[in-house]
């Protein structure tokens, strides 16, 4: 079972948006991290999952990592955005592990993202124990 990562989708102001510079790019998207995770090999083949409004809302593949020429790590991802079943997580800086059993599902087919909690609304039944 691969490895995934959680990030905050920094600078977006919607899901769309995100889907939308995700998709911007016609081979593969590139973020940059400063260190390289321990854990990188077990990655490759898992997903960055996105973290919006304090809700895990969509993932994206994680194709490989390679280093830039200032010592920074570049993270390759598929230029795509595949929404998850909506759950609830808390924001921090940078990026964190995620084990493949913690992980939302992905939506089925016939699911919409208006099927599921919105992120706001598990986040607060989430702060009172309900979900």
């Amino acid at each position: 079972m691969p490895l995934h990562m959680t990030k905050i989708a920094f600078s977006a102001e919607s899901p769309a948006d995100l889907r939308a510079w995700l998709e911007s790019h016609p081979d593969e998207a590139l973020l940059t991290t400063r260190y390289l995770p321990k854990r990188h090999e077990e990655m490759v083949g898992g997903s960055l999952y996105w973290i919006y409004e304090h809700a895990l809302i969509g993932r994206s593949p994680i194709l490989r990592f390679t280093q830039r020429d200032d010592g920074r790590w570049h993270i390759h991802l598929a230029p795509k955005l595949i929404p998850v079943v909506t759950k609830p997580k808390r924001a921090h800086q940078g990026w964190r592990y995620l084990k493949d059993e913690d992980a939302p599902r992905d939506l089925g087919d016939g699911e919409s993202s208006g099927d599921v909690m919105p992120p706001k609304l598990a986040r607060e039944l989430a702060k009172l124990g309900l979900v």
